[in-house]
């Protein structure tokens, strides 16, 4: 199955398998892929990314990349690569990057093609808010996001986000409801502004809910507007590896053209090396091959559970495993079924709903800027 003798298997790669090669029993997807989910950084990171996505037929990609690492990612991508207008995690004021600060970045991502806004919104995010004197700082319906939302949608975009988070998080990390709220508690942020802008709406991770698909269903139906996103290699792993194979492509069946690719990947130059820093994105690989690793691990389990047949345990570590259940190793994985969906399903999957959002984005945007009759 495309093995080889790697003596110390890694989280990216536990079975020391070479990804390279499984590409190449893969074969071509049924259409060139579109991943409309990912992180790119970093010049020689991205040409690592760059040769994987080669060989498992990512043609198009969608990244969450800061403004000023943007033209190197473009040195390296070219035309395959379009962005999304995100703030600056890093810099030194939060309140000015993510208040007025990204006010102005979307405006310059608007200005240079831009046809998706993120805004993230997981339970964390009211302990960011916290630190800043402001539980709610980043709600969705907040004052600050409502207006960068209404500015994003004035100037032609979509709006992405991400809401809740894992189940397993939510038995753990956000055990305390008083503080984080319930599950469904993160929604209503969320549907009180599909409500209040009708432009597109992108959210990623299968709309925070990949554990229960019949939520899923119910938004779907309420908001028309709304698309989802797959990415997120190992969440999708685990939860949707759990779900029956009937009711998996019953419910991309019914959702086709609503359901976009993605892996969530996320590329840094600090993961070519050693880093003694407490970074832990760096700690997810040291070295050229591992990164190549990292990255192409997600493209082989995503399309194998989507297109593929294959049943057993997955390549990549799932330390949530270990957060439920502490006796469990914290390199154990969980089971990886492929469930195998009928290719007018994966080509809507891989490039159909992707090409149908934007075509969607732009339409919104030319009613938003039609002159009045």
């Amino acid at each position: 199955m495309g093995c080889t003798d790697t003596p110390q298997p890694h989280a990216a790669n536990l079975h020391g398998w070479d990804f390279a090669a499984l590409a190449q029993d893969l074969g071509p997807p049924v259409t060139p892929i579109t991943d409309i989910h990912t992180h790119l950084r970093g010049t020689k990171a991205v040409a690592i990314f760059k040769r994987a996505a080669d060989l498992y037929g990512i043609e198009r990609v969608w990244s969450m990349t800061p403004l000023h690492q943007v033209d190197a990612v473009v040195d390296v991508l070219g035309d395959r690569v379009a962005f999304i207008a995100v703030p600056d995690w890093r810099h030194e004021d939060p309140r000015h990057t993510h208040g007025k600060g990204f006010d102005e970045s979307i405006r310059t991502f608007a200005h240079a093609g831009a046809k998706l806004c993120k805004f993230w919104t997981a339970p964390r995010a009211m302990d960011y808010g916290r630190d800043l004197g402001d539980p709610t700082f980043l709600h969705l319906d907040g004052d600050t996001r409502r207006r960068q939302i209404e500015l994003a949608a004035s100037l032609g975009m979509g709006i992405m986000t991400h809401i809740a988070d894992p189940d397993t998080w939510f038995a753990t990390t956000y055990a305390d409801a008083d503080r984080y709220g319930t599950k469904q508690q993160q929604y209503e942020q969320l549907e009180h502004m599909l409500e209040a802008v009708a432009v597109p709406w992108l959210a990623a991770h299968m709309g925070g809910s990949p554990e229960d698909l019949d939520h899923l269903d119910l938004l779907l139906e309420r908001y028309p507007h709304l698309h989802l996103d797959t990415s997120a290699a190992k969440w999708m792993i685990r939860e949707i590896s759990a779900q029956t194979t009937e009711r998996v492509h019953a419910f991309m069946r019914r959702w086709q053209g609503r359901i976009a690719f993605g892996t969530d990947i996320v590329t840094q130059d600090e993961h070519l090396f050693t880093d003694d820093t407490d970074n832990s994105m760096s700690a997810k690989a040291s070295s050229a091959e591992q990164a190549f690793d990292l990255y192409a691990s997600r493209m082989w389990a995503l399309r194998m559970l989507w297109e593929g047949h294959h049943r057993g345990p997955s390549p990549i570590a799932d330390p949530d495993l270990h957060l439920v259940d502490p006796a469990v190793d914290p390199m154990a994985s969980p089971m990886l079924v492929g469930h195998a969906l009928p290719a007018e399903d994966v080509q809507a999957l891989y490039a159909g709903a992707a090409d149908s959002l934007f075509v969607q984005i732009d339409s919104a945007r030319a009613s938003r800027h039609a002159p009045a009759s």
